[in-house]
């Protein structure tokens, strides 16, 4: 199977790029490196069947898009480019906007022009309900988006949806809970398990904003990239959104506390203001995903947070602060 995926150098798109290489497909992955990594593509760019990986650096929003798109002539386009933190959607809508509506529309007609069929998306499981009255919510919950990123890429859950009643496209998107694992950036601000894991093998206090007992459902990136390539290799009569989630709630206290238990020191957490755009709770039954799809978390959240720490250990570099007082 020829595949395309954009946002291949991320946390997710790189893990997908290299499972689609281990089942024997073809890929081309395309990535702007903006919050992407080409390290991340290591693995694949060194695959030992040459000409099975491509890597094109360019944006989801660029024109030539479709161009690189009919070159490619994938028979499934797996959609993860994204600007993936709440904080910034809320600091800056226009720049989210752009990202995860224009990108998307652009993802849609380049597929249209080049009769791509099946789009996989990576929509937002953790921020479509919003806040929902009960736990864990199906996909017949009211999406009710609470943020500019959550209403961002709700659009582009629209947008699949008209192209698949004008131009016969077959979009699955999948509504992902929060993801975790190797690869996500222990730098950034989308990701507790990676910030919480990189502060405390450092020797740092890690910050928690509210009270600690908000609460997510939190899947291994493994399990994820299972449910892509399910969906990808899926009857085109399969269509729709799935839930992509384990249906537990996992407080940010909770996480703290096995994690702390993985590292010998671990300092107690910093406390701060609670903010703006964060949801209370979240889970998703991600029961439709199995009807459809087959698919079922296999990772628990310990093993998954034992994973995640021991490829931290392996791959953060020393504190700058240490390096200066050495």
């Amino acid at each position: 199977m020829r595949t395309f995926v954009t946002g291949a150098a991320g946390f997710i798109g790189s893990t997908l790029v290299d499972r689609l290489l281990a089942d024997g497909h073809r890929v081309v992955g395309i990535d702007n490196l903006t919050t992407g990594d080409l390290a991340n593509l290591n693995q694949a760019l060194a695959f030992h069947a040459p000409g099975r990986f491509t890597f094109v650096q360019a944006d989801v929003q660029s024109p030539e898009l479709s161009d690189i798109v009919a070159g490619s002539n994938p028979d499934v386009i797996f959609h993860l480019a994204a600007q993936v933190d709440v904080r910034i959607s809320v600091a800056d809508p226009l720049l989210d906007a752009r990202n995860n509506v224009l990108g998307t529309i652009n993802v849609c007609e380049a597929a249209r022009a080049a009769g791509v069929r099946r789009i996989v998306y990576a929509a937002s499981g953790g921020s479509r309900y919003g806040a929902p009255l009960a736990l864990p919510v199906d996909e017949e919950t009211p999406a009710h988006p609470l943020s500019p990123y959550g209403v961002a890429k709700m659009v582009g859950e629209l947008y699949l949806g008209a192209y698949a009643q004008m131009y016969d496209i077959a979009p699955i998107c999948l509504a992902l809970a929060n993801v975790y694992g190797p690869r996500q950036n222990p730098h950034g601000e989308a990701g507790v398990v990676a910030m919480f894991g990189s502060a405390m093998l450092q020797g740092r206090p890690v910050n928690i904003y509210g009270d600690g007992t908000a609460s997510r459902d939190y899947v291994y990136v493994g399990d994820v990239v299972e449910a892509f390539a399910r969906a990808g290799e899926s009857s085109l009569d399969i269509t729709g959104t799935f839930n992509i989630g384990t249906g537990q709630q996992v407080t940010v206290r909770e996480v703290h506390r096995v994690m702390a238990a993985l590292v010998d020191g671990s300092l107690p957490p910093n406390f701060a203001a609670a903010r703006t755009g964060e949801l209370q709770a979240i889970a998703l039954d991600a029961a439709a995903a199995e009807a459809s799809l087959g698919w079922k978390p296999a990772v628990g959240f310990t093993e998954g947070i034992e994973r995640t720490v021991s490829w931290l250990r392996a791959t953060l570099a020393p504190d700058p602060a240490e390096l200066i007082g050495a």
